[in-house]
């Protein structure tokens, strides 16, 4: 990494920074915790204070487009093999601002309230103890694959009607989108995000015509009987991208966070530390090794921030996982801290775009995790483990424990 004033080069495939992207963040807050990033081309935040502020200051957004022409901006056309994954996400509560973003929350969020997800807690506990029930008598696993990958997936695919045996489909559909956001991007990466939303819409479009012929309990059938205030339901293309967007956002994060987690512990502590305390304990996981690292805005108007002048359609990057390690913010931010309380992190944003998952997403992490470590007590890590090269998805490629 070099930084010469405020610009800085880090090649964000660098393995020293893959593997390890916290003592880079420590430098950079330390040094230029304001900073525009080379290889991005656009401006990074690195400290506490500035992701909290800019994730909750409404002149930034997710989009741009809504505002300003592509000619406008000096953007290119889109090239015509991206079209269908564009045309997707124009329906992605990922993706969009008010009004229209209030207006798809609206259908989701009473669903995803705390005392809604509460219920599917039994179920989370239960999924658990079968899970490890398959591998408690081999004495070791790979966990990721085993345990932190099936708990999200199952549990998300169950809650909107999606059959347990696509599992395993969802995750590679899932996996070939997501790449879309990783550093290491090529024509053959679009090629599949391509291909994988275009055969996923299709299977959304069959599932969604089967729950109309045949109403469950799911919440697939409830979002195609839901009404906003208008008394308008949702468009078959709104419909299609939110039931993707939630199973892949309800699963992709929460696998890495079970085993960013999980590893930290073990590296750092003992499975009583997360007995005596699941909830403090999950949180504490959730800042020490978030996998989402940057989540990027939009300028929405000529503005000024920090003394920094930004353009209209300018795009930024924050850091949350430098933000969740900022010792201004966190007494000891480099040490695991199973009890740390208060633990104001940011791994599920703020603002508008705060993490609608968020309660699911923290049940799976305290009820899944306080079955394996009661039912495995001497969990430990059998080998080294490396991460993915997949910044700013902070994520294991495996993860190796023995009990």
């Amino acid at each position: 990494m070099t930084i010469d004033q405020q610009s800085v080069s880090l090649d964000p495939r660098d393995p020293d920074f893959v593997q390890d992207p916290y003592p880079f963040y420590a430098e950079l807050r330390a040094r230029c915790p304001v900073f525009r990033w080379k290889e991005y081309g656009h401006w990074c935040f690195a400290g506490y204070d500035d992701v909290g502020a800019l994730l909750r200051d409404r002149r930034f957004g997710r989009q741009i487009l809504h505002l300003a022409t592509r000619e406008e901006l000096g953007w290119p056309e889109t090239p015509a093999h991206l079209a269908p994954f564009y045309q997707f996400e124009e329906h992605s509560l990922l993706e969009i601002e008010p009004p229209l973003h209030t207006r798809l929350r609206g259908f989701i969020n009473p669903s995803f309230l705390p005392r809604q997800i509460e219920r599917l807690r039994p179920d989370v506990e239960r999924l658990s103890h079968e899970l490890v029930d398959r591998f408690a008598g081999q004495k070791s696993t790979d966990l990721i694959a085993s345990f932190a990958e099936p708990v999200p997936v199952m549990v998300i695919a169950r809650f909107l009607g999606v059959p347990d045996n696509m599992a395993p489909q969802i995750l590679a559909w899932s996996h070939d989108m997501v790449a879309m956001y990783q550093a290491r991007r090529d024509r053959a990466v679009e090629d599949r995000a391509v291909a994988a939303t275009v055969a996923f819409s299709a299977y959304m479009r069959g599932l969604l015509a089967e729950r109309r012929a045949t109403p469950g309990e799911d919440f697939l059938s409830q979002l195609l009987t839901a009404r906003d205030d208008n008394g308008k339901a949702l468009t078959e293309d709104e419909l299609v991208t939110t039931a993707i967007l939630l199973l892949n956002a309800g699963h992709e994060a929460t696998v890495h966070s079970l085993g960013n987690g999980v590893q930290a512990l073990l590296r750092h502590g003992r499975a009583c530390d997360f007995l005596a305390d699941p909830v403090r304990c999950s949180e504490e996981m959730l800042r020490f090794d978030t996998p989402l690292h940057m989540f990027k805005r939009y300028a929405l108007q000529d503005l000024e921030y920090g003394g920094l002048s930004l353009r209209k359609g300018d795009q930024i990057g924050l850091l949350l996982a430098s933000a969740n390690r900022d010792e201004e913010k966190f007494p000891s931010a480099t040490g695991f801290l199973p009890a740390r309380h208060p633990n104001p992190h940011v791994s599920f944003g703020a603002g508008i775009h705060f993490c609608i998952g968020a309660p699911l997403a923290r049940l799976e992490m305290q009820t899944a995790l306080r079955v394996l470590f009661e039912r495995l007590p001497d969990l430990r890590l059998d080998s080294p483990a490396r991460y993915r090269d997949t910044w700013h998805f902070h994520a294991l490629e495996s993860l190796a424990v023995a009990f």
